[in-house]
């Protein structure tokens, strides 16, 4: 008889008091034929136990670099990297760290089942039972996949086979980048549901993505990376508010001349930094909306007020803009 129901994950193994993770002035180059690149830039970030942070940058910000350097897969440059204050590698092989990547670690000859029954046996600790996959299988959304050889499966199958691998050490801390890369929109948000069920047990789950949506609805944290820098540090609300501010809109009067004296007044005020007219709306971005909106309507006398959150999109835009990004220091 089966089933759509996801077993509750095991609660993971109560961590020892401190952070997470803990970068200090964590840098990284690589040597190339054209030069030094300085992929990471003395990132400092502390990460607590229990926290579920999303990592934001675009392509080359340095975000999978220093993820690699948490998981121990490659060495700093410079600076300092612990986790549960371990060096990462004894954390990984102490099974209190598991991740999910992009690509790699499959062998495409073996089944689903056989895969995660190979990779649970290098394991001292594991929360797979001597040949029982079944229920790593589950919580993974693929046990229907148990007989099917890893090659037959598609991008987002194999995406959910690293996920059931990483929950064979019954880790502390998850570590995803893109993991949701290749699957359709359902496979994305069981996945996410997934997720939401184990870092309801206490894990720390930090993951980098390009689906700003997942970051908003999932993460309570969001760190933006750019030119191996951390940019921006805080709740999703906080980075909109840092950038984009909110948005006011009032009713545009019919009237061209009114119209266009409630622009000019509008565009004096202290902070505001943007007056748009579109549908039949005057749109004010400024970051003190409260101000904005008490002189629409009292100093003003607009009507239909409405206030707005800039959106994560606009607010990741800006900050991964160029210009506003800090220019590159001597080394």
């Amino acid at each position: 008889m089966s089933t759509n129901a996801t077993p509750a994950p095991t609660p993971a193994p109560t961590p020892a008091s401190g952070a997470a993770i803990e970068l200090v002035g964590l840098e990284k180059t690589f040597r190339t034929r054209d030069g030094d690149v300085h992929a990471v830039r003395g990132v400092d970030l502390t990460i607590d136990t229990g926290e579920v942070v999303a990592v934001l940058g675009p392509n080359g910000a340095g975000k999978t670099t220093t993820l690699d350097m948490v998981l121990g897969l490659t060495e700093p440059t410079g600076g300092t990297a612990r986790v549960f204050g371990r060096r990462p590698r004894e954390a990984v092989t102490a099974g209190r760290v598991a991740a999910v990547l992009q690509t790699g670690g499959l062998l495409r000859d073996l089944t689903v089942a056989e895969t995660v029954r190979l990779v649970a046996s290098t394991y001292p600790r594991s929360v797979v039972g001597a040949g029982d996959v079944d229920a790593v299988l589950e919580r993974a959304g693929i046990a229907h996949l148990g007989g099917r050889l890893v090659s037959k499966c598609s991008g987002g199958e194999q995406q959910r086979l690293r996920f059931a691998l990483a929950l064979i050490p019954d880790p502390d801390l998850l570590v995803l980048d893109e993991p949701t890369a290749g699957m359709d929109v359902t496979a994305r948000r069981e996945f996410w549901d997934a997720m939401h069920a184990e870092a309801a047990t206490g894990r720390t789950v930090v993951f980098a993505t390009h689906y700003l949506t997942e970051a908003d609805t999932f993460a309570d944290r969001i760190v933006v990376i750019g030119a191996g820098r951390v940019l921006a540090d805080g709740t999703t609300d906080e980075i909109r508010a840092r950038v984009a501010g909110r948005s006011v809109s009032v009713d545009a009067p019919a009237d061209a001349a009114v119209r266009d004296r409630l622009v000019t007044a509008a565009s004096a005020l202290p902070g505001v930094h943007d007056v748009q007219v579109s549908g039949g709306r005057l749109h004010v971005s400024a970051p003190d909306s409260d101000a904005v909106a008490r002189a629409l309507l009292v100093d003003l006398a607009a009507t239909g007020l409405e206030v707005v959150a800039g959106s994560l999109d606009d607010a990741f835009a800006s900050l991964t803009q160029p210009e506003n990004q800090p220019e590159e220091g001597p080394r």
